[in-house]
């Protein structure tokens, strides 16, 4: 059996708090912090790319879309989406009325869904710039995740995860969890990986919600958990408080645990995680053929009152079957939150300070 040896390739000490997001395209690694600023990092150089000083607030989810677009959501109630070649912001939304907790795109790159502090879930049109539906929920989400197909997603409450299929937009089934969740992955579209405030992570069925098999993975609990596909294996990747991050290679039947592959001990309180993959120069990321057309209207705008607290859209209107697609158009009038050095990024922040507070 092939052995694999985990080796440190790059370090780099940039936030001055600690990290609460990180998000991985085909060359860079972005990283969200408690200290309100996204930094960028180029893993093909292995060099630090500069920081992104736009939100007011704790990053709280940052994702990419294909090579081109990132969204960056944070505490202060923004939702943002970034050219990742230019590095400007194409637009900036006001997303909820408290905070942004988790987002996530649809694999057609039209939709995006998001939670928050205001107990709503809220689908975004992302060809459009604008609130598509909101849906009022009982509890504070913390995390909302699309299948790989985008045919259903669900919605993490505490322990309890809400399965909506995407044509009905209506609840199918709910799995609990023993403890609070922290993070779920797709293995497929209909099983779930679900690790929480525990040592064990657990497979779930998403069509009969039943659990397909439990492993423990660490002495801690897990935080965060990631699932790729190379060659001859499907690897699953959990990060835990124990400072562990260990590497699993699932197998073919999901009922079966998955066998460790290597761990490695980072001697650090680990909160996120990423997973870059060396993909060589000639391979280039492609997005869906549905997402290849430009169309994105990119200049920026606010929600109206409308959007913020009405359902805007029937369901039925939010199927991404439209001929228009979303993240893929590049804005002439890039909004502020440029890339920075780290010499102007405290002339910039009290810059934004001082001019937000004569609107107020």
């Amino acid at each position: 059996q092939q052995q694999w040896t985990p080796v440190a390739d790059f370090t780099h000490h940039a936030h001055t708090a600690s990290l609460s997001a990180v998000a991985v395209n085909s060359r860079f690694v972005v990283t969200g912090s408690k200290d309100e600023t996204i930094h960028i990092y180029d893993m093909k150089k292995k060099i630090e790319h500069g920081a992104l000083v736009h939100h007011n607030g704790t990053i709280t989810c940052l994702k990419f879309y294909g090579s081109r677009h990132l969204i960056s959501g944070a505490e202060d109630g923004l939702i943002c989406v970034w050219d990742a070649k230019k590095w400007e912001c194409l637009k900036s939304i006001r997303a909820h009325k408290g905070h942004v907790t988790f987002l996530s795109i649809h694999p057609s790159g039209k939709l995006a869904l998001s939670v928050g502090t205001d107990k709503t879930l809220r689908t975004w049109n992302l060809v459009e710039g604008r609130s598509a539906f909101i849906k009022n929920i009982k509890q504070n989400a913390h995390i909302v995740e699309w299948s790989p197909r985008g045919e259903k997603y669900v919605v993490v409450i505490l322990n309890k995860i809400d399965v909506y299929q995407l044509d009905t937009a209506s609840i199918s089934g709910t799995i609990t969890n023993e403890k609070r969740i922290s993070s779920v992955t797709f293995l497929s579209d209909s099983v779930l990986a679900v690790a929480g405030d525990e040592e064990v992570v657990r497979f779930f069925d998403c069509d009969s919600l039943a659990c397909l098999c439990e492993f423990k993975a660490h002495e801690n609990r897990v935080k965060d958990i990631f699932s790729f596909q190379i060659p001859e294996h499907h690897v699953l990747v959990t990060a835990s408080s124990d400072g562990f991050i260990k590497m699993w290679k699932l197998k073919q039947e999901k009922n079966d645990p998955p066998s460790l592959l290597c761990g490695v001990n980072t001697n650090a309180r680990l909160t996120c995680l990423g997973v870059w993959l060396d993909r060589g120069t000639d391979t280039k990321e492609r997005p869906p053929p549905a997402a290849e057309p430009s169309s994105v209207n990119t200049e920026q705008s606010k929600i109206s009152k409308k959007d913020s607290g009405d359902m805007v859209q029937q369901e039925d209107t939010l199927k991404p079957n439209s001929k228009k697609c979303g993240l893929s158009g590049v804005s002439n009038k890039p909004v502020k939150g440029n890339i920075l050095s780290a010499r102007k990024r405290k002339m910039v922040e009290m810059q934004e300070k001082k001019k937000r507070k004569k609107k107020i």
